[in-house]
């Protein structure tokens, strides 16, 4: 990358057929509504893309698809999270061949009893950078049961300099990002947050540079972040605050469904559904959030219209 990444990266969800299989072009049509909204960056392969529901061979062909039609336009985060530190560098090398400009990575974990201590983990992430020549965002999320505090976070970045990002989407998500900025400095050019940009005002308030959300409205926290620095901060602190009611409930409600749901609506895709054993939100969750959505009027409902 050119510059330092910065502002909203939304995570393009994997968008499957009603007999689960992998819709490549509904895909790719989600990732053209994501140039249209003027995003940052994109995210491939990551949680709310469903990367745990796919095959090594599925994973591969989404990556490449979508780093050959983004075409170098914006800069594309592939995550190659795996328990095993040998496959995510594997993973991480192969992301970098097709053109991504970052990886993002899970500290490693399987289940919710087999963690990995603090050395490890920096060891782990040692040897994925080893093997490329892009940065690495790392990933703090409540899904890896291998803890990751400050401490930590700030020796990984210390040790490993290809780490330069950080995702922080865990609770108390701004008081760890302030003590990141404040120890780590220009050492850590990119702390965003996560969690659907639930936390966003803080977060900024705090250091963060950037957000990872899904792709239920990054056009609207794209000009929330705008505005803020632009030193608006109060606009952009309302604008958000009108927001955050359509986003609570896709956090809290309704996961990466929710997303899917709208782009459905808004006739970006064919079919809002997942891969099972995860099954759709109850008709009255699709209905509040389609009552909110409606309010808010964002592109993703407008777009494919």
């Amino acid at each position: 990358m050119a510059a330092v990444l910065a502002g909203v990266v939304p995570v393009v969800p994997t968008i499957f057929r009603d007999d689960e299989t992998v819709d490549l072009d509904g895909t790719v049509r989600v990732v053209d509504y994501l140039l249209d909204a003027e995003v940052d960056g994109l995210c491939l392969l990551a949680n709310y893309s469903e990367q745990f529901s796919l095959t090594d061979g599925e994973r591969d062909t989404i990556a490449r698809t979508l780093l050959e039609h983004v075409a170098g336009r914006l800069p594309v985060i592939v995550t190659t999270s795996h328990y095993s530190a040998r496959v995510t560098a594997a993973r991480s090398r192969a992301a970098q061949d097709m053109g991504a400009a970052m990886v993002m990575v899970m500290p490693p974990f399987f289940g919710a009893t087999l963690t990995v201590p603090g050395p490890a983990v920096i060891g782990y992430f040692g040897q994925v950078a080893d093997a490329i020549d892009i940065p690495v965002m790392v990933q703090d999320a409540p899904l890896s049961s291998t803890p990751l505090p400050v401490s930590v976070l700030i020796d990984l970045v210390r040790q490993v300099p290809r780490v330069q990002y950080a995702k922080i989407e865990v609770a108390q998500a701004a008081d760890k990002l302030h003590a990141l900025v404040s120890a780590l400095g220009d050492r850590l050019p990119g702390p965003f947050d996560g969690e659907e940009s639930v936390t966003l005002i803080p977060d900024l308030d705090a250091g963060a540079t950037g957000t990872m959300p899904s792709s239920t409205v990054p056009a609207e926290l794209g000009q929330i972040v705008r505005r803020y620095r632009s030193g608006d901060r109060d606009g952009a602190a309302g604008a958000w605050e009108a927001l955050l009611p359509l986003i609570h409930f896709e956090n809290r409600q309704c996961g990466l469904r929710a997303q899917k749901i709208l782009l459905a609506e808004g006739g970006i895709i064919a079919w809002d559904g997942t891969r099972a054993p995860l099954g759709p939100v109850s008709p009255r969750t699709r209905r509040g959030l389609l009552e909110l959505a409606v309010r808010q009027d964002p592109l993703i409902l407008r777009w494919g219209r």
